[in-house]
């Protein structure tokens, strides 16, 4: 192959340019194994031996610390590619093909492109026209061993790997909260803030039940949690940042903090295109899982029970709607009702009324799967109120003990809040401390130097005072808030139970909460009433009935008592008149407002009540024309007898429409009412006429 190669090599070769391909698979391999590098560089004087200017040899050096398992993001490989191409390159030159390529794909590209070309390939054996049968033949075997070379040397350094893993000597990344130890033994951060931070985040969880819920309570303490960048500026250095959702998640997921050593969490996939993929597996797929293999902040149990809660917090948003943490709504039984008819979940749904919120059970997963109508839709309020009465009849013997855990647990909860706090004061006072010192021993004639130091004790000290007003305030807060006047309360409220669950200022997430400690499901069946199957934790059960609630128009509908009233009242006065009179007496609509004229007119036409009219005109009464038309007088006089009591008149609207009473055998006499008419018309006149009446009487 040597003897040749000046053969091989013709003009046509020699007026194209040469191409050296370098490259190193890690960035490691550039730094530590210098001599390869120098190897490969090394063959420019081989293109010069075979007549190639040292000016016109090309060097592709843009690789260095790629892997050659793939040609997708080498760079330099790529445009070797395309100088080959277009058929500017004579000659490529590698010092293997390991270097050029470790991909059979890539490098039977390469040939194929080669041989269009007439390119020729030089590696340290020698020179191969791609063209050649034998030629490619070759290449094409050394292309196959350059392949299954990667795969022995991988198939070596994952054996080694697995060996110390399933000895669980395997050195790997830790999370915030262990570290290793000078013998390489995994220890508790001896950071004491670090462990109580994460401490603190596991007992949250364990009590709240609720990822959420767990950083929510972070959050409005003003707690903070730590971590350990493994890249950036701060690569290495603990930073406490506020807690974030997917953090805890992080956190409970890891089985390291339970004491386990755990390999083969997630398998790496490449896709199409070049993006590769991490993919979490279940656990039966784990490499390597060794219980108790370092000490951890809670036991295997534990972690077991906190991943269970998260899978049913998770499975209270899916198909099944099974049970979730509890929230701040009213419906009591949330997660926890089940249909009586279809074994599903039941869902919660909110009516507002009054300004109020009223639960609502439903069944509606197989109405929306299958386009059907709901399987049932129970009213909550009176499960709710009925649940309530049974848990109350079934706690109340426990209830001093309760209580008790109650005020143990606010207490604990508060001390452990403080003291992460006041551990964050210590830490801020620590570094302005040090940047005191640093202040101190810098040289006062370097003013840029001593600026600066003073600019980072100022800061310093500003975070001090920060972290000190903030640490006063919650303690402050704390004290006030578990003093001895609520200790007090919780005591009296021990001996007490029912107190405690009917106390408005008793959240409903803690009702919730009690009745899942005592309750494994209530399943609902609506018929003819409405029948709930309570299943107890200690597995006895009990069923209430329950009459149906009634619809919605019947609770805003007034009442019988009210429209009776209304009845009695327009015997004698108007619809206006009626709304004034009672409201003074303090009733009220069955939607709970006051009343007024429109609304006593439309309970009158709804129960169909008799108008004041009507009732008037059955009493005998004569309208205005009438009672003109019998005294043979204008409807202008009978108004005016009528002003001067005349004629006996009853107002039957709000409008000052009145029916009158029929005069009887003795009405006004004609000039009588005529003098009051022309007293009317004329009162000066008139006023004269009964001077002088007077005097001459």
């Amino acid at each position: 192959m040597s003897g040749n190669a000046h053969q091989k090599v013709t003009a046509s070769h020699l007026r194209r340019d040469a191409y050296l391909y370098v490259r190193q698979s890690t960035v490691r391999q550039v730094f530590e194994n210098t001599e390869s590098t120098r190897r490969q560089y090394a063959l420019r004087e081989r293109a010069v031996a075979l007549g190639w200017p040292i000016e016109r040899v090309i060097v592709i050096d843009s690789d260095l610390g790629q892997s050659g398992a793939s040609g997708v993001d080498r760079e330099g490989f790529q445009k070797l590619v395309g100088e080959v191409g277009v058929g500017r390159a004579g000659i490529v030159l590698g010092l293997e093909v390991s270097r050029l390529a470790r991909n059979s794909t890539d490098w039977h590209r390469l040939l194929e492109i080669c041989a269009l070309t007439d390119t020729l390939i030089l590696d340290e054996d020698g020179i191969y026209n791609p063209s050649d049968f034998n030629d490619r033949l070759l290449l094409g075997l050394k292309g196959t061993m350059s392949e299954a070379e990667l795969h022995v040397l991988r198939a070596r350094l994952r054996g080694g790997i697995l060996n110390q893993a399933r000895r669980g000597a395997l050195k790997m990344p830790l999370p915030v909260g262990l570290v290793y130890d000078p013998a390489d033994h995994v220890v508790l951060d001896p950071d004491c803030q670090v462990r109580q931070s994460i401490a603190h985040l596991f007992e949250t969880f364990a009590r709240t039940g609720s990822a959420s819920a767990t950083v929510r309570h972070f959050r409005e303490q003003g707690l903070r949690f730590p971590r350990r960048p493994r890249a950036g500026p701060y690569k290495g250095k603990l930073v406490w940042e506020p807690l974030r959702h997917w953090r805890v998640l992080r956190v409970l997921h890891n089985p390291r903090y339970a004491g386990a050593f755990v390999f083969g969490r997630t398998r790496t996939r490449k896709r199409v295109g070049g993006p590769v993929v991490i993919e979490m597996l279940p656990r039966e797929e784990w490499t390597v899982l060794l219980h108790d293999a370092h000490a951890g902040y809670i036991c295997w149990e534990q972690y077991e029970t906190n991943l269970r809660r998260l899978r049913e917090n998770a499975q209270a948003h899916g198909s099944e709607r099974r049970k979730s943490p509890p929230r701040d709504g009213p419906a009591l039984l949330q997660g926890l009702a089940i249909c009586g008819l279809c074994g599903r979940r039941m869902t919660v749904r909110y009516h507002t009324r009054q300004g109020r919120l009223w639960p609502e059970y439903v069944c509606q997963s197989e109405g929306i799967e299958t386009a059907k109508a709901k399987c049932q839709t129970i009213p909550g309020r009176n499960i709710d109120h009925a649940i309530g009465e049974l848990l109350i009849k079934a706690v109340t013997p426990m209830t001093l003990e309760v209580a008790l855990q109650v005020q143990a647990e606010l207490e604990a909860r508060a001390e452990e809040a403080d003291v992460l706090r006041r551990q964050r004061v210590e830490r801020v006072r620590q570094e302005a401390d040090l940047a005191r010192r640093r202040f101190m021993e810098a040289d006062p004639a370097n003013r840029l130097v001593v600026d600066v130091l003073e600019a980072e004790w100022n800061e310093k000290l500003r975070a001090l005072h920060e972290a000190q007003e903030e640490f006063e305030k919650r303690r402050a807060q704390d004290h006030t808030e578990l003093g001895e006047e609520q200790r007090k309360q919780i005591l009296a409220l021990a001996t007490d139970f029912p107190r405690l669950w009917k106390d408005p200022r008793t959240p409903q997430r803690e009702r919730k909460r009690m009745v899942r400690l005592l309750i494994e499901d209530v399943t609902l069946t609506k018929g003819e009433e409405i029948t709930a199957g309570v299943r107890f934790r200690g597995g006895a059960s009990r069923s209430l009935t329950l009459p149906l609630a009634p619809p919605a128009w019947k609770l805003r509908q007034t009442s019988a008592q009210v429209v009776a009233e209304i009845d009695a009242l327009l015997d004698h006065h108007t619809e206006g008149e009626i709304a004034e009179i009672l409201n003074k007496r303090g009733c009220v609509s069955g939607e709970g407002m006051p009343f007024k004229a429109r609304m006593v007119k439309r309970l009158r036409r709804d129960y169909s009540l008799k108008r004041r009219y009507d009732r008037l005109r059955g009493a005998g009464l004569l309208t205005l024309a009438e009672i003109a038309r019998l005294l043979r007088v204008s409807t202008a006089t009978a108004k005016i007898w009528r002003d001067h009591g005349l004629l006996r008149a009853h107002v039957h609207n709000d409008k000052n429409e009145c029916l009158y009473e029929h005069p009887g055998d003795d009405p006004p006499v004609k000039k009588q009412g005529r003098k009051l008419s022309e007293r009317r018309r004329f009162p000066e006149v008139a006023l004269n006429r009964t001077t002088e009446v007077q005097c001459e009487a």
